[in-house]
């Protein structure tokens, strides 16, 4: 059996969000806030994970679908963080190891942070260890109250501290790590008298403490870590904090940003080296790009596949798109959902793409709707070409062959398909399939008017 488990507290509403999702499902760098606090407990070794759930439980529950290593225990009315920890004991019957207890709306905790917080914790043989840190302003924190010895006497919120006690600077971040035997013996002890009328996990501090347990406090060197998240300004800041780690993992690994600050990459983007990518640019979504590609200004790219020395033009937006090498797209150009660029692509300026497969060689350069089409290799589409896919009820597939030319302000009229080593003359509307090796034309005979004049002279 693991010796590690997990506590993470998730019930509040988070009413300063002024949000209708519940707190900790708002997202920061591609992941709710949940997410990072459960993946740092993953990763510091802890196995199961109790999610204490409240407010949207539902919604929390299914954030983590499939997971096995998560349980839920429902806190249905939130009286405090002691309530909240003993609301989770059935998930954890049987359990004598050591209880991580975090909080959901603290996505900057980093899993090395917690490791340390586990082994100083064990060789020290604690029963209770509070992660805590100093800060110049610590309002709003419960302060941490110490022995001349170091260890942790009492943690008082900060309503119910004294004006001494107010001068403190080390604060209580929350986070704990606890021996499953002490906790659970003691959780029902606490009581609620206090300005809250909360039941306070900080009161096991003074119940170890009476009892002639090792109560201690390791803290930490980045204050950053154990900020939790109470409103929209806190979060963008926790952003921040987390898109410049991405910025500095990717850099150091080869990648060039021209300018950190102002490029936003989300958790879970893959990038390889020698690829450089411009101010403004927002990718996520799990994307993976490949080496020596160029991301230029202001492109948005979310859940691409996009392969080696590939050039994004400035102000492209790409969607759950795959991109094979050395395409090239934009600038402005916009590719849709089920896009599939074969090597050496070429789609230009003002180019829409959707549900399409264009072969290896092909091009778009520019002012064309392609959408639900096969178009094969070596075939050029002529500026303002249209796939006309859609018949006002259902949707129809366009296939072109290899080698095809399709001149200028085309439109394809699906279900239709063109044969390889044709060309379509410019202006045609195709209704009807046009064989290999054809021309297919389709206008109107032009008719000039001699001796009539735009305007008349006076």
């Amino acid at each position: 059996m693991n010796t590690v488990a997990a506590v993470i507290l998730a019930a509040g509403k988070g009413t300063r969000m002024k949000s209708g999702l519940v707190k900790v499902l708002h997202p920061a760098a591609g992941l709710p806030m949940i997410s990072w606090a459960v993946a740092a407990a993953r990763s510091a070794g802890a196995a199961p994970v109790v999610l204490v759930v409240g407010h949207q439980a539902d919604a929390v529950r299914t954030a983590f679908p499939g997971a096995a290593d998560i349980r839920c225990a429902l806190q249905e009315e939130q009286r405090g963080t002691g309530h909240a920890v003993a609301c989770a004991r059935n998930e954890l019957a049987g359990f004598n190891g050591t209880v991580l207890i975090l909080c959901g709306d603290t996505p900057l905790l980093r899993a090395e942070t917690l490791r340390d917080l586990i082994d100083f914790h064990r060789d020290n043989a604690a029963a209770l260890t509070v992660l805590t840190a100093v800060l110049d302003h610590p309002h709003g924190y419960g302060r941490v109250l110490r022995a001349a010895d170091g260890q942790v006497l009492r943690i008082v919120e900060q309503k119910d501290a004294t004006p001494e006690e107010l001068a403190i600077n080390e604060i209580n971040s929350g986070i704990y790590c606890m021996e499953a035997g002490f906790l659970f013996a003691n959780i029902d002890s606490i009581g609620c008298d206090n300005a809250q009328q909360e039941f306070y996990l900080t009161d096991l501090v003074s119940l170890a403490v009476k009892q002639g347990r090792v109560c201690l406090a390791r803290r930490t060197e980045d204050a950053d870590e154990i900020m939790g998240v109470n409103d929209r300004i806190q979060l963008a800041e926790a952003a921040r904090v987390l898109r410049g780690r991405i910025n500095h993992g990717l850099m150091s690994a080869g990648v060039s940003l021209v300018d950190p600050e102002h490029t936003y990459i989300d958790h879970g983007v893959r990038i390889g080296s020698d690829t450089l990518v411009q101010p403004n640019c927002t990718i996520g979504g799990a994307t993976v790009i490949g080496s020596g590609c160029t991301i230029e200004n202001g492109v948005s790219i979310s859940g691409c596949t996009i392969g080696d020395d590939c050039h994004i033009k400035a102000g492209s937006v790409l969607e759950s798109a795959v991109l094979h090498d050395a395409v090239s797209v934009g600038p402005m150009a916009h590719l849709r959902p089920g896009t599939v660029l074969k090597d050496h692509v070429k789609i230009g300026n003002f180019v829409e793409t959707k549900k399409i497969t264009m072969g290896e060689g092909s091009k778009a350069s520019h002012l064309t709707y392609l959408g639900d089409a096969e178009i094969g290799g070596n075939v050029n589409i002529g500026c303002g070409t249209i796939t006309c896919n859609y018949d006002g009820v259902n949707k129809h597939r366009t296939v072109i062959g290899d080698d095809v030319f399709i001149g200028s302000d085309v439109q394809l009229v699906a279900p239709v398909s063109v044969g390889r080593n044709s060309l379509v003359a410019a202006g045609t509307t195709v209704t009807v399939d046009v064989p290999p090796d054809s021309l297919a034309i389709s206008r109107v005979p032009q008719v000039n008017k001699e001796g009539w004049r735009l305007k008349k002279k006076q």
